[in-house]
């Protein structure tokens, strides 16, 4: 498996592998705010006679710098009957995760920083801490840590690595315990890749062939866990390739298998890959104009002349639900935006290629393909309305009126900006290296000037209304009805584009409309 970049930075603190002290843990390697918590769960379990281990991400992150705000525990006693009480003494929230492997989570407001919600996960040792380990899924979540050991008040605690993780985080190499262990639970396939990504690693070569040899086990896993785990690849900043790799192992089309059918459709001339590849290459698209990856064809003038700012900035990192925000969701709409096109390609009289209606048609299979994966009913609607609209852009005249910027943000909702960056992502993904300044730059000063006019018009909304459905209904007689909502959208959007400045104007407008059918 080669598919997988190697990591280009490091957090603050962090460490390279190959310098970490191999004997033993080193405690300093722990947060502070992480290692009062750790106090405070031991203080919680001493009047218990239960041994507790610390494990998994917890341990790995640790070695590796990682700032993590999430705790793995392993105990001796009831998993489920711990968390509940740690939950009540550390004033968290309990939260059942697996009744039947006896596995709970506690949630608390964390003191590490940036106000995160940190999570302690604990799951029950049914028989002794080595045979839990050797059923974990890879070797560098199956370390371990002696909770009372680590926070004795010593400078150091014995790392238990039975399946050398140790190792493989020094090479950088995600490597599976057992095959029975991923088939067990097929969501660690998908897991594989995830942490491969989020941690610059590569995939060993005979895992990678279990994990191909099992990707339709991954159809049976429930949509909330994918959505979690899909939730989380689309978060790190890597732009496609991910995708490339998901692919490459089987699992993508397992995933959405909507997918398939866009492999080797050909598209017309200006595009320089086909329905999938152009599909991928638009996240990568995306994740580079929203100022969080690299463009492989990069011009020096691409970034330059394409609008950002800060309130840009805190627009795409704003939350949407579940852990996504609008990057997150932005991603995954590029991906989906033409997945309704092989269905509707067809060649016109004049031998030209279209595929009309893509968008609309691709707006209810994407919607779909997320309820499925239990996305929310917001996420859904979000993703599902940049993959109708994402055509708008490009069809509101060079420079667009203010009445069409006005029905473009009146159809789109609140996902017009979001709209606005996956019609350049588009652009970009379409022409590849074959970029042409002159159109790129056309096409960022419609979607400037377009941004600029829509934050005008928001300002011009916030005054009241200039007349409303009383109105309506004393002044001409009208009534309630379809006829009474027409007339009050079409005063708002004179008013908000400038026609309509007062009540005298809009009664005249809506006279001359009535009597007239003048606007």
């Amino acid at each position: 498996m080669s598919g997988f970049p190697v990591m280009t930075g490091k957090k603050k603190g962090s460490k390279n592998a190959s310098q970490i002290e191999r004997e033993e843990f080193n405690l300093a390697l722990i947060e502070p705010a992480a290692f009062v918590l750790l106090r405070e769960i031991a203080e919680y379990l001493q009047s218990q006679p239960v041994k507790a281990y610390v494990v998994g991400g917890f341990v790995r992150d640790a070695l590796l710098g990682r700032e993590t705000a999430d705790i793995d525990l392993a105990v001796t006693g009831d998993a489920l009957e711990i968390a509940l009480g740690l939950a009540e003494a550390l004033k968290g929230t309990y939260v059942l995760l697996d009744s039947e492997n006896r596995v709970g989570r506690v949630v608390l407001a964390s003191e590490i920083p940036d106000d995160r919600q940190s999570t302690i996960d604990i799951s029950t040792v049914t028989s002794n801490l080595e045979d839990d380990l050797a059923r974990r899924d890879f070797a560098i979540d199956a370390m371990a840590l002696d909770l009372k050991e680590l926070v004795a008040g010593g400078a150091v605690a014995n790392l238990i690595d039975p399946h050398k993780g140790r190792d493989d985080l020094d090479r950088g190499v995600m490597r599976s315990i057992s095959e029975e262990n991923l088939s067990a639970d097929p969501v660690r396939l998908l897991r594989a890749v995830r942490l491969a990504v989020e941690l610059g690693f590569r995939i060993e070569q005979k895992t990678g062939k279990q994990i191909r040899r099992y990707a339709d086990l991954l159809a049976q896993v429930p949509g909330e866990r994918v959505r979690e785990e899909l939730i989380r690849l689309f978060t790190v900043s890597r732009g496609g390739q991910f995708l490339f790799d998901l692919d490459d192992l089987g699992l993508l089309t397992v995933l959405i298998p909507e997918l398939t059918v866009t492999k080797g459709v050909e598209q017309p001339a200006e595009h320089h890959w086909d329905v999938f590849k152009h599909s991928v290459m638009t996240v990568s698209a995306v994740d580079y104009l929203l100022h969080q990856g690299v463009w492989e064809y990069p011009q020096d003038d691409i970034l330059k002349v394409t609008p950002w700012s800060e309130e840009c900035a805190r627009h795409f990192e704003k939350p949407v639900a579940g852990g996504s925000s609008r990057r997150t969701l932005l991603k995954l709409a590029a991906l989906l935006h033409d997945i309704a096109k092989p269905q509707t390609r067809a060649i016109d009289s004049k031998g030209r290629m279209r595929f009309l209606g893509h968008s609309e048609e691709g707006a209810e299979i994407v919607s779909h393909i997320l309820e499925r994966l239990r996305f929310s009913t917001r996420e859904t609607k979000l993703v599902a309305g940049v993959v109708k609209y994402h055509l708008r852009p490009t069809q509101m005249g060079q420079p667009p009126s203010h009445r069409a910027i006005y029905r473009y943000f009146r159809d789109a909702g609140d996902a017009g900006v979001d709209i606005l960056y996956l019609s350049l992502a588009d652009h970009l993904a379409t022409r590849g290296p074959g970029l042409i300044p002159a159109n790129w730059r056309q096409h960022t000063d419609v979607v400037r000037y377009v941004l600029d006019e829509h934050y005008k018009q928001e300002k011009i909304t916030l005054p009241p209304k200039l007349v409303d459905g009383n109105d309506l209904m004393n002044i001409f007689g009208l009534k309630p009805g379809p006829r009474l909502g027409e007339l009050l959208e079409m005063v708002k959007e004179a008013h908000v584009t400038g026609e309509l400045t007062n009540r005298e104007e809009a009664l005249q407008y809506i006279h001359n409309v009535l009597t007239e059918g003048k606007k």
